[in-house]
């Protein structure tokens, strides 16, 4: 046994040459009694084919609709009513907004408002204040 492992470690590697190899794919067995399939379909079929589970993508994460309705009422200057948690109302014009807050400007002489989003409670237009008190 000692001298076919000397003559393993005294041989020298062979190089490896690289040629083109083709790869071999096993071929899977169709459903029989389907219909001609659509286009959703054949992607579906390809995809179990391939051995990737069937499954909907997830909606996105930011959909950026709070940034545009923001981007909107400052941009036409809406008067707006913030409605806060603990039930107080301030009425005004979003001057700049942040991820975290707002800036609202408030007419009368009255000093403006760093507003934390986590704070408010909804918030809606100054014109659409017919009944909600």
């Amino acid at each position: 046994m000692k001298d076919t492992d000397a003559a393993a470690v005294g041989r020298a590697p062979e190089p490896e040459t690289f040629t083109n190899r083709k790869l071999i794919r096993p071929t899977l067995p169709r459903e029989h009694g389907r219909s001609e399939p659509g286009r959703g379909e054949q992607a579906a079929e390809r995809r179990e084919r391939m051995g990737a589970p069937m499954r909907k993508s997830p909606p996105p994460d930011v959909t950026h609709a709070e940034n545009f309705y923001y981007q909107k009422q400052m941009q036409s200057k809406t008067p707006m009513v913030v409605v806060l948690h603990d039930g107080e109302q301030v009425h005004g014009t979003i001057e700049w907004y942040d991820k975290s807050s707002i800036k609202l400007n408030r007419a009368g002489g009255q000093s403006n408002l760093l507003i934390y989003k986590s704070c408010i409670k909804y918030m809606y237009k100054q014109s659409e204040d017919n009944g909600r008190r």
